[in-house]
């Protein structure tokens, strides 16, 4: 495994839309697991493909619970709002109050290909939002409601 570099705001391939995962090869395990570590290094709870250059539709989240790996995944159904602070690995720094589905369901494929369904409330529902947004280009700023000070942050 190995540490990728994340890519920052700016960088024109975090608006682009990624390929669908088709092989499910050690190349696709390497990617999940050199994700994983990147993520669990930068202290983030969440990474999508794109943030480390690569245009495939592959996350991998972890908001203390275990790690999710999902390939080629779709929100099959949400309910309710939340509104939360939120930020991104790409955009360090900047975080926002953003609104988001208080639940979600997400059809997936593992690293295997094997077809997967996660559920998820609260941070594992936005972060879940969060990672498949960069799959579509979109980054969190646009579901901001209110960017933070970083005096805000602090009383938040």
């Amino acid at each position: 495994m190995a540490i990728r570099n994340i890519i920052k705001e700016g960088d024109e391939i975090l608006a682009k839309k990624c390929r669908p995962v088709e092989k499910f090869d050690q190349k696709l395990v390497t990617l999940l697991e050199d994700m994983a570590e990147t993520m669990a290094s930068a202290g983030g709870v969440g990474l999508a493909a794109p943030q480390v250059g690569i245009l495939r539709r592959a996350v991998v989240i972890d908001v203390g619970e275990g790690l999710i790996e999902l390939v080629n995944p779709r929100i099959v159904s949400h309910e309710g709002e939340q509104q939360e602070v939120e930020g991104c690995l790409s955009c360090p720094g900047e975080y926002g109050i953003t609104t988001r589905p208080a639940k979600v369901t997400v059809e997936a494929q593992d690293r295997s290909g094997e077809t997967i369904q996660v559920q998820g409330e609260g941070l594992l529902a936005r972060a879940l939002c969060h990672e498949l947004d960069h799959l579509d280009g979109v980054l969190f700023k646009d579901h901001v409601v209110r960017m933070l000070s970083p005096e805000e942050l602090e009383e938040e």
